[in-house]
């Protein structure tokens, strides 16, 4: 299995910035894209930002030019630098990392592929 820890959120001022973290950990064999997702009260779960296993990123049209999505591919970490916050940044942020996972069943070398989500955590951009 594959687990994912996020840390980062807070509370921010508008125009503030956060940077968001997730660690991926397990049976990880490859990792094809790392991303980040929002979702806000009532709202469904958008695309944020994401990256490949190349290094192509990908980014909504509302936080072009404010958050950069990054990773360290030794730490199976990515990151979400966040900055000039607005209040409609306010949800809360999921990430999300899509892969090949490798398992020993009963001497038995499996892969299979995996999706898998973190936690979340609250972002709120407030005065």
């Amino acid at each position: 299995q594959v687990q994912l820890v996020e840390s980062g959120g807070g509370l921010v001022q508008p125009g503030g910035s956060l940077r968001l973290s997730c660690a991926a950990s397990g049976s990880i064999f490859s990792i094809n894209a790392m991303g980040w997702y929002s979702q806000a009260p009532g709202k469904q779960r958008d695309l944020v930002a994401y990256i490949t296993s190349d290094g192509s990123t990908k980014y909504a049209d509302s936080v072009k030019g404010r958050f950069t999505i990054s990773r360290d591919t030794a730490k199976n970490t990515v990151y979400l630098e966040m900055n000039n916050l607005k209040p409609e940044d306010t949800a809360v942020y999921y990430c999300n990392v899509k892969g090949i996972m490798r398992t020993l069943t009963g001497g038995t070398s499996r892969v299979s592929s995996f999706n898998s989500w973190g936690q979340g955590t609250q972002v709120t951009v407030s005065s």
